[in-house]
């Protein structure tokens, strides 16, 4: 399956309840570089964060609702997520948690990488 549309399903899960926020990041695709399935681990981890805003505030629950569909539509269509979407997390790159693939395989060719060895 597609990493994107991965996402956009974990994405769905989270908001019809069927999935936690935490095990939905736990799911995302290892050692991605795609700048769009990183956004959409950021804008998960923002609505995780904004609980108790969301539970208070009708409007925003619905209008982050919205943008999470969104970013799971556009997703779903194997579509790269809007550049103006993409720089608003941009400052949170340098701190992406996402899972890394920690296989004996994607060592080795990390050490390859690192020695330049094709």
């Amino acid at each position: 399956m597609n990493d994107r549309i991965l996402v956009s399903r974990l994405i769905i899960l989270v908001l019809t309840g069927q999935m936690p926020v935490r095990q939905a990041l736990l799911n995302f695709p290892k050692d991605t570089q795609d700048k769009s399935i990183i956004t959409a681990y950021h804008a998960l981890i923002h609505f995780e964060a904004d609980e108790e805003l969301r539970a208070n505030d009708a409007d925003y629950k619905q209008e982050q609702d919205e943008y999470l569909e969104f970013l799971a539509d556009t997703l779903s269509k194997n579509r790269t997520l809007p550049q103006n979407i993409i720089k608003s997390y941009k400052n949170y790159y340098s701190n992406v948690a996402l899972p890394k693939d920690r296989s004996t395989r994607n060592l080795l060719k990390k050490i390859c990488k690192f020695l330049n060895i094709k």
